[in-house]
């Protein structure tokens, strides 16, 4: 396995624009899903408030997850990378809610109000197919 930098693992994640958060509850696992975009080597998460997810998120560690599996091209490495981190809420600028992009109408038939988050990584991990980028679990603090 070769090393790879945090800035790779956090620009592999800087392709997608949704991933899964991974927490707990009362020490049961919870995975969520989130729009998210990176600024200033931070993963800034937009969630719907009407599910509560960010409630378990927010003061937590918390694990952030994207891929390509689903959108890899033809003949291209698959990869899968997250980032371990605390998670914190956040306030985003007008051009960071900008470059989220439009938000859902509905989230499970409620109206989709955002909450914004933060995850600064601590930790990181690549894996990928064939010749792409792979690390073993890194600290990137």
């Amino acid at each position: 396995m070769s090393s790879v930098s945090v800035s790779s693992v956090v620009g592999l994640l800087a392709r997608t624009h949704h991933g899964r958060v991974a927490t707990s509850v009362r020490a049961l696992p919870l995975l969520a899903f989130a729009r998210h975009i990176v600024a200033d080597g931070r993963i800034l998460l937009r969630m719907p408030r009407s599910v509560g997810h960010h409630r378990a998120c927010a003061g937590s560690v918390v694990a952030y997850g994207s891929d390509n599996l689903s959108s890899a091209r033809p003949g291209e490495n698959l990869w899968a990378a997250q980032v371990v981190g605390e998670c914190v809420r956040y306030e985003p600028s007008a051009a960071e809610v900008e470059r989220f992009g439009p938000a859902p109408g509905l989230v499970d038939g409620e109206p989709y109000e955002p909450v914004y988050l933060s995850v600064r990584p601590q930790f990181g991990t690549v894996h990928s197919t064939d010749d792409g980028p792979e690390s073993r679990f890194e600290d990137i603090a």
